[in-house]
């Protein structure tokens, strides 16, 4: 018959069925809880599960897993600030803000960040935001519990694009079920969590979600400015106070310097950096050997490298060199994440550290904290394995007509339609993945309106990409988030 299917054809149709995959379809699952803080106890519902993606046909395309923390016995919900939070990679979960910083528990590490002995434990946290706003912890598609229903749609998710849409999906979903459209909005994101923030204040905008304010932690919001690569010298010149900052840390400056304060010593090699040595790369191969020897003892001084070293390099400092040399001699290694962080070297010879110290003293504690916390405190059942930072997401994302992304404009866009929202960017002295001199270079070229400039604010910490692990640090960005708040409402 015409219509009676052949046994080629049923063959593609099993090869597709297996493809597909068998999703959790977990039903946000609601469970009560109470936080002591100093100024009093919180009482407050937590929510966990998934959120489903559907295409036009009402095919769920994939599921979102999220964590919603709501204060109880609250007269007017509508009048409650609401958070949505995420991190970055691309691939990573909102494990590292969520148990880190923001949420009600927080993993116990060293006060400085370092990792502690197993077993592992979280506490609460006496640093939350929950004391004013709501919070919304978000795991994109492809990492946490969240995945896509099959192969095919993990490559509509795992790209910039697919993205934001995905995100902005969820978004909307979770103010329409929840009740939440009138909410004062935020949303906090880290590292590629910054772009995707950018992005999404310009994609939601334009569908009536406007949001009050947007806190940027350790930013990116134009790659160019940090990813080294032939014929692009940006990075060479923006990373250097970042080195500055790490060898005086490890205390490799000369005399001189070393007793400089951290802050005076930045200011000093801010203005070389933008300066004579900015206009050094320019000239390129026109530098003579005379100018390239003096801008290289000045590099070599503030960066605690070797001359030869540096002459060697042509007056440009890769980031995983930076890391390898520091402490060759002593065969150990800085963090890329946080550079206070020391790694113990196999081999003195080699070019790259062999891994990530600040990576490293990390992802056990959190990951088996909350894999434990939300089978038991959230009553999240499966076993699913939580995906924490998803290289499989990292290794096949697509970006944009294949270039690496540059949200400022899209933010300096939905600040114009929107001139009430307010932006704060919290960066770390020694974080060499997202430097704090770069983020201000991406800031200072958003050409925003000058009227509208005083709604974008800086805030620095003396730690990391994740500042929030050195326990100082913590409180201070608390302090700073509370003020930001209440000047956004």
């Amino acid at each position: 018959m015409a219509d009676e299917k052949t046994k080629d054809e049923k063959k593609q149709d099993d090869k597709k069925d297996e493809k597909k995959r068998k999703l959790l379809g977990i039903e946000p699952v609601e469970t009560k809880h109470k936080l002591a803080l100093k100024a009093g106890a919180l009482k407050y519902t937590a929510r966990s599960g998934m959120i489903p993606l559907k295409d036009a046909f009402d095919e769920t395309e994939a599921e979102i897993f999220f964590t919603s923390y709501e204060l109880d016995d609250v007269k007017n919900v509508s009048l409650r600030p609401l958070t949505f939070v995420f991190n970055g990679g691309p691939g990573s979960a909102s494990i590292w803000l969520h148990m880190g910083a923001i949420g009600p528990k927080r993993v116990v590490m060293d006060p400085k960040g370092w990792m502690p002995a197993p077993p592992y434990r979280y506490e609460d946290n006496a640093h939350t935001w929950l004391d004013q706003t709501d919070l919304v912890f978000i795991d994109p598609v492809g990492t946490g519990f969240s995945r896509a229903a099959n192969d095919d749609l993990d490559k509509k998710f795992c790209s910039f694009q697919g993205d934001v849409e995905s995100i902005g999906e969820f978004i909307r979903l979770f103010l329409t079920r929840y009740r939440r459209w009138t909410s004062p909005l935020f949303l906090a994101g880290e590292s590629y969590g910054t772009t995707r923030a950018a992005a999404l204040s310009g994609h939601l905008i334009d569908k009536g979600i406007a949001f009050n304010g947007i806190v940027l932690i350790s930013t990116v919001l134009d790659f160019n400015a940090i990813r080294f690569a032939r014929a692009n010298d940006l990075p060479f010149q923006l990373f250097v106070p970042t080195y500055a900052a790490t060898a005086w840390y490890h205390g490799k400056l000369s005399e001189g310097l070393q007793n400089l304060e951290l802050k005076d010593l930045l200011v000093e090699v801010r203005d070389w950096a933008e300066g004579e040595l900015t206009l050094a790369l320019m000239r390129g191969d026109r530098l003579s050997e005379a100018e390239q020897r003096k801008i290289a003892r000045k590099l070599a001084r503030y960066t605690g490298l070797d001359l030869d070293y540096v002459l060697g390099t042509n007056l440009r400092i890769n980031i995983f060199h930076f890391c390898k040399e520091l402490l060759r001699n002593d065969k150990r290694s800085v963090g890329r994440l946080d550079s206070r962080f020391k790694g113990v070297e196999a081999n003195a010879a080699t070019e790259n550290p062999e891994s990530d110290p600040s990576m490293n003293a990390i992802t056990p504690p959190y990951t088996a904290t909350f894999n434990h916390y939300v089978r038991t405190e959230l009553g999240v059942e499966t076993d699913l394995s939580y995906e924490t930072l998803s290289f499989a997401v990292n290794r096949n994302w697509e970006w944009e007509k294949g270039r690496m992304p540059a949200t400022g404009e899209t933010l300096r866009e939905a600040l114009a339609k929107n001139p009430y929202t307010k932006v704060l960017v919290g960066q770390g002295y020694y974080d060499l993945a997202t430097p704090f001199f770069a983020a201000e270079y991406m800031l200072s070229h958003m050409n925003i309106d000058a009227k509208q400039r005083a709604n974008v604010e800086m805030t620095y910490y003396e730690a990391g990409h994740m500042f929030y692990l050195d326990v100082d640090s913590l409180a201070a960005f608390k302090a700073d988030v509370d003020q930001f708040l209440k000047r956004s409402i």
